[in-house]
Formats: structure tokens, C-alpha cells, sequence
């Protein structure tokens, strides 16, 4: 073989390991793009909307699980609530609909809040789709799955972005309501992730679909407990190590569990002049903390106690 075949064959195999390795990167680009999907199965068809994403399922007529990344931006209100409700034709099988829930008992309960998604008026109109909707008892949606969802938004604005997957417990035999024979679940839960910085952390929720007034630390649990009831494999695209530490593990201080300060009439600014901040405190790797916090010291509840 010539010296010019041997270089060519060499700038062929160059050529061939430099394209694998970019094709490698931009699956690993995607994979951390989606940190907030749960584990897939062939054939699962994940609907995307602005706001977030879901995978429906046909025979309960609602979301198995709705994911989306949540960022303190995305807290301050733009659009107003529409309340319009609409099946989701992305759905090729068909949703649920407003007759399903008529004379029900049962209020349209959103997965990913309403108030989530009011950053864009296009993000908001597809809150309401009924892909996105659950039979909820008033009493529940608007009380104890309203105070969590009000606590989720806290910690978006005090760790500047979390990942939050949330949605029915589906079984067997569960009552069903309306001509699509719409599934009424018993529990709900909620899993958040903050991947930011050098104090990451995870916890999940489980609560019954019934009035409480328990306070929301009595409902956390670690996400492994939630995939266990659940059935799901979530934050899938984490390095495993680093998934096993995550889910495994709950740090109920280390989360805040003050409420969030209201905001005036134009929603842009804070009422009071107490604004989040950027935490004063040092992590263990000796940098500065990079989480948000409303405490009057200026130190985020992990770093408290190194205000004394």
C-alpha cells in the first residue's frame, strides 16, 4: 500500500471517529435537554406543548406523567388565566372533554398548573388542554394540590430552575366518570429536581385526592418511594450514580417551605423590598452558594446556620 492510500484511509477513519464523536455530543446535548423526561418505552408517544410535555394514556383518558422545567422568570405573571378548556387533537386517539366532567363532582384539575405557564399567552391556552387535565375533588384542587403548587413555584424563584414532573397514580378498577370513561385517581404526586450548583437536590410528594390540612412536609417522601407507587423511572437522563444519590435521599431543611411574597397588580415587581438574593453562604466545595433566597439574613435555609 502507497503512502497516499495509507493517508487516505487514515483521513477516512478520522473523519468517521470525528463525526461519531459529534453525533455522540448531540445525543448527550439532547439527553440534558430532556433531564426533565422520565424513562421511555417503544411506542410511547410523548405530546409536546410550549410549556411542558406528557405521555397520555388511552385507558385512563389523562396524562400518565406531565414534565417541565420551571425558572423564577417563568413565576412572573404576563398573561392572565383563560379558562377555556379544549380537547388536545396532538392526541390521535382523542381526549377527554368538558362533558366528561359535567355533573361530575369532579373539577378539571391541572397537572402542571395554570400558573406555571403564565409567561406566554400561547403557554397558558395549553395548560387548559385536556391532556393536561385530571379529575380532582374541589376540595383537593383547591386546597392542598393548590398550596403545593404555590410551594413549587417558591422554589423555582429561590433556585433560580427545578424540574417538576407531576400526575396521577393509575391503577386498576378506578371509578370512572363521563362518556370517555374518564379515570378518577385516588392519589396525585409531584417530583421535583433542582440541578443547579454544588447542592443539588431532589424530593417527591404523594397525596390523596381528598381535602387535608396536613402541613406539605407530612406528604414528602424520596423520589425513589414515588417511582415505586408510580411505577415510573424518573429523571432518567441523570448519570446513574448521580440518580441513585438523588432520588434516594431527602433533605426536608434543605428545601424552604416559607410561602412566596405576593406581587403587585403589574406582577413584575415584589410588594415589599424584601427581593431575593443571591445566597451569602459557601458550599462545601467552597464557592459561593448560587440559590435564591427571601430570609432576612441572606442566607438560603441549606447555608442557615452559617449566618451565627
Amino acid at each position: 500500500m502507497n503512502v497516499f492510500s495509507k493517508s487516505f484511509l487514515f483521513f477516512l477513519f478520522l473523519s468517521n471517529f470525528v463525526f461519531a464523536q459529534t453525533a455522540q455530543s448531540v445525543k448527550d446535548s439532547s439527553r440534558l435537554l430532556k433531564i426533565e423526561f422520565p424513562e421511555t418505552k417503544p411506542g410511547d408517544e410523548i405530546i409536546h406543548h410550549l410549556g411542558y410535555s406528557y405521555l397520555y394514556n388511552e385507558t385512563h383518558e389523562q396524562a400518565s406523567w406531565v414534565a417541565y422545567e420551571l425558572t423564577a422568570a417563568e413565576t412572573e405573571k404576563a398573561v392572565e388565566r383563560s379558562n377555556d378548556f379544549f380537547p388536545d387533537k396532538a392526541v390521535k386517539t382523542g381526549t377527554s372533554d368538558n362533558p366528561d366532567y359535567s355533573g361530575s363532582g369532579y373539577d378539571r384539575g391541572h397537572l402542571a398548573p395554570a400558573a406555571d405557564m403564565c409567561w406566554s399567552e400561547q403557554a397558558m391556552n395549553e395548560s387548559f388542554l385536556f391532556g393536561n387535565i385530571s379529575p380532582q375533588l374541589p376540595a383537593f384542587n383547591r386546597g392542598i394540590w393548590k398550596k403545593l403548587e404555590e410551594q413549587v413555584r417558591t422554589w423555582a424563584v429561590q433556585n433560580n430552575a427545578i424540574y417538576v414532573v407531576t400526575g396521577p397514580i393509575l391503577q386498576d378498577s378506578l371509578k370512572t366518570i363521563g362518556p370517555n370513561k374518564v379515570s378518577v385517581p385516588k392519589y396525585y404526586y409531584k417530583v421535583i429536581l433542582d440541578n443547579e450548583g454544588d447542592d443539588k437536590k431532589a424530593i417527591g410528594f404523594v397525596l390523596p385526592n381528598l381535602s387535608s390540612i396536613e402541613p406539605l412536609k407530612s406528604f414528602a417522601m424520596t423520589v425513589d418511594s414515588v417511582e415505586k407507587l408510580t411505577g415510573i423511572n424518573f429523571f432518567a437522563a441523570l448519570p446513574k450514580k448521580e440518580q441513585k444519590k438523588l432520588e434516594g435521599n431527602i433533605c426536608i431543611e434543605c428545601w424552604s417551605w416559607e410561602k412566596m411574597k405576593k406581587r403587585d397588580q403589574n406582577h413584575s415587581k415584589k410588594v415589599d423590598s424584601s427581593e431575593s438574593t443571591q445566597c451569602k453562604g459557601i458550599t462545601t466545595k467552597g464557592s459561593r452558594c448560587q440559590k435564591k433566597t427571601q430570609n432576612d439574613n441572606g442566607y438560603c435555609n441549606l447555608h442557615e446556620k452559617q449566618a451565627d
